[in-house]
């Protein structure tokens, strides 16, 4: 499997569109007419400000307050990177605030303090604690992040939890307690040395030691050597803490019969040689980014018998932050906490190394590409686990409730647990799926409208994320002028650009179209003209001659007139049941909206072949399909010619006998909304559709691009099913990373 490589500028441009940032603030409440703004300030919103000034825990039920974290930084540790200031690590505050809300569904702001002054710095946190429901703090660097921590702890009532500490410390837990399960040691018992004594370091050997470590098998080091009882040389309390009485001196002795290596150091601090040393079965989690203290491949070398994580999504073993943090802060947000303690830690801990144990369910074997199953290379779950946000944030609960963290105690935890089912988006894991897939592909996709930057860069991206190669139609000295003008110049030597000049396949392409279209008025010079001149006729002559393997096209032109170019190489017309269908991904629901492409007016044996083109789609994407087809009328009221058709389609379906769920005619709310279905307790559908068959392109269209415009709807679309070959439009308007989208849906064969 290719490995992804990214461009500064690519980086760089994420951040630019569609607009500056990762994350904006939207209202959870109607704002349009003179009630809602009189409901939602004054004069409406002074009754809520009175029963929390009287009774403050109110906060969490009539504000956002219970569902809030800040994610708050001074800048002083930004990633690898060192003391970028507080504007400098904002990219990775709001990146962190992203990733609360893609994995746990917890709302959060990023917060940059431009301080160094750990008294300034805790004084302005306390200040702001009313707000929030808990508090992350983030590249802080040692040791001003233990005593802030520690203060702010002491001094606040709500959660405080220094990620980088406590988060890497969870994860490694969870990880060492498999480890040492499948070698058949345990914990009290073994050597643990640790190279770094910094905040992960620390808070590493801390958590490993309230969970049954002895203080004398423990032996950490830093860049000093070994912390031991007398040494004063770059010491400090939180060092001396773990101080041992030892002669030992060095790193390499300190390895010498270790049963654990954890280091959150430097690449190449660790030797083949001290791996060598270690007592059987080791354990190595070398942690540090982006490269290891010794890689895997370097560790196994000369110890087959090691158990091996690093930090890396590369690698096998991920020691990655994201399994902990959201899901302890969705538990403990969840029981309004007044702490996070080491109990609920070490809770979450436990849960995610138990969680590694049990089967891994099908979607995430497909979204990786690869069968997972514990053992040596899985002793820790993948950030993909959809089982995550409803295994880790009740253990976590219990925990702090058991220990009176929690001021709201959870009652029934049955309920608990399907109501943080809901709360995953499944969005997110589809386009995962689909992403590994389309790695493990590894299609040689032909991006047709090489002369566009947007297109241009997405193929670059497409390579270089490890998709497959791209193949570009266009002229090259064109390309490599806007691949230079896109900050993309030295990529012009990893794509391949293609076109009629340079190929020396067009005489085998022209007489392909000649044999389609001899009979439709077209001569051997109007072949030629289109081969050699029509980028579209010319990518999809590429594709029938399987030089590529999935084409996107539709950037730079309306899909009618794309549509009509790909008509002259394949079937892909109303006749032959080809259908476009478009995704709308809004608020966690996906939904399918067929046809938007191909059939104008298609009649009820049309609407039966379009809702079998998506439920097709919708199960590339891992959906069951619930078809439903939509009207103004519901099961024949009102009356109207124009929804006879709507109305006969179930029976077309009925008499084909397909094996999905299907109903109607209905009207929309009826499709997409349970409490509505109950009215007609006689329909098919077990659960909202998920697929809407429409009366019209024209209703297709309409309908995308309105949930698009007016409630800003992820569209990805339309998908084009039923030609046999892996071909995806795009729309005129779409962004790089839309068209990049497409290629990906492309190389998975979706439709």
């Amino acid at each position: 499997m290719s490995k992804s490589k990214l461009t500064r500028e690519e980086a760089l441009n994420f951040h630019l569109e569609p607009t500056p940032g990762k994350w904006e603030v939207q209202a959870t409440v109607p704002m349009t007419t003179q009630r809602d703004l009189s409901l939602a300030y004054s004069p409406g919103v002074a009754v809520p400000c009175e029963e929390i000034a009287q009774n403050p825990e109110l906060a969490y039920d009539y504000t956002n307050k219970g569902n809030l974290v800040a994610v708050i930084s001074n800048g002083t540790a930004v990633l690898g990177l060192g003391n970028l200031g507080a504007l400098g690590g904002k990219p990775v505050m709001e990146g962190k605030s992203v990733l609360f809300k893609r994995f746990a569904d917890v709302n959060s702001i990023d917060i940059e303090l431009d301080t160094e002054d750990p008294d300034e710095f805790c004084k302005a946190v306390k200040l702001m604690g009313p707000t929030f429901g808990g508090i992350n703090l983030e590249d802080i660097k040692a040791p001003e992040c233990f005593i802030i921590e520690q203060r702010l702890k002491e001094e606040m009532d709500i959660p405080v939890f220094h990620d980088d500490q406590h988060g890497t410390a969870v994860i490694c837990a969870a990880g060492l307690l498999n480890a040492l399960h499948i070698s058949g040691k345990k914990i009290e018992d073994v050597k643990i040395v640790l190279n770094g004594a910094g905040a992960a370091g620390i808070a590493c050997i801390e958590l490993l030691k309230s969970m049954g470590a002895r203080h004398d098998n423990c032996i950490v080091c830093d860049t000093k050597g070994v912390i031991y009882q007398g040494r004063t040389e770059g010491m400090n309390q939180w060092k001396s803490a773990h101080a041992i009485t030892t002669e030992l001196r060095t790193l390499e002795e300190a390895m010498k019969g270790a049963d654990v290596f954890l280091g959150v150091s430097v690449k190449g601090a660790v030797t083949q040689a001290m791996v060598e040393a270690m007592a059987p079965n080791p354990v190595i989690f070398a942690m540090a980014n982006p490269d290891p203290e010794i890689t895997p491949e370097e560790a196994h070398e000369v110890r087959p018998d090691a158990i091996v994580a690093t930090g890396r999504s590369d690698y096998p073993n991920q020691v990655n932050n994201v399994l902990g943090f959201p899901y302890l802060f969705r538990g403990a947000l969840d029981i309004h906490a007044r702490a996070i303690n080491d109990e609920m830690k070490i809770a979450c801990a436990h849960a995610l190394a138990q969680l590694a144990r049990e089967d891994v369910p099908d979607e995430v074997a497909v979204a990786y590409g690869k069968t997972l199953k514990f053992g040596r290379d899985y002793i820790i779950p993948t950030p993909f686990d959809p089982r995550l946000i409803y295994r880790i944030p009740p253990a976590v609960a219990k925990a702090g409730m058991d220990t009176g963290a929690a001021r709201r105690p959870i009652i029934d935890m049955d309920a608990y647990e399907l109501n943080l089912k809901t709360r995953l988006d499944p969005t997110a894991s589809i386009l995962q799926g689909l992403s590994a897939r389309a790695r493990a592909a590894q299609a040689r996709m032909i991006f047709a409208e090489g002369d566009d930057p947007r297109v241009l860069r997405a193929a670059v991206s497409y390579q270089r994320s490890g998709y497959g190669k791209s193949l570009v139609v266009g002229r090259v000295d064109d390309v490599k002028a806007k691949l230079e003008a896109a900050g993309l110049g030295d990529a012009v030597n990893e794509i391949e650009v293609v076109n009629a000049a340079n190929t020396e396949h067009l005489d085998s392409y022209k007489e392909l179209l000649y044999s389609r279209l001899q009979r439709k008025g077209i001569d051997k010079s109007d072949v030629h003209r289109m081969a050699a001149r029509d980028r579209h006729i010319f990518s999809s002559l590429m594709l029938a001659h399987g030089h590529g393997d999935a084409l996107v096209t539709g950037a730079t032109r309306k899909s009618a007139h794309v549509m009509s170019r790909i008509n002259r190489v394949f079937d892909a017309d109303a006749d032959t049941g080809a259908a476009g269908v478009t995704a709308v991904m809004h608020k966690g629901r996906i939904v399918l909206i067929s046809d938007t492409l191909v059939h104008e007016w298609p009649n009820e044996e049309d609407l039966a072949n379009i809702a079998e083109r998506a439920a097709g789609v919708a199960r590339h994407l891992g959906l069951e399909p619930r078809v439903a087809f939509v009207s103004f009328s519901t099961f024949g009221y009102p009356v109207s010619e124009r929804a006879e058709k709507m109305h006969l389609a179930p029976s077309v379906l009925d008499r084909r006998g397909v094996d999905f769920e299907y109903e109607g005619e209905m009207t929309v709310d009826v499709a997409l909304n349970s409490r509505a279905q109950e009215a007609y307790p006689f329909q098919r559908l077990t659960g909202p559709a998920n697929i809407l068959v429409v009366p019209a392109r024209h209703s297709a269209s309409i309908s995308v691009k309105l949930v698009q415009e007016m409630a800003g709807a992820t569209v990805i679309g339309p998908i084009l099913a039923g030609v046999g070959q892996s071909i995806q439009l795009c729309s005129t308007g779409a962004t790089a990373n839309d068209i990049l989208n497409m290629a990906i849906l492309a190389a998975c064969k979706v439709g």
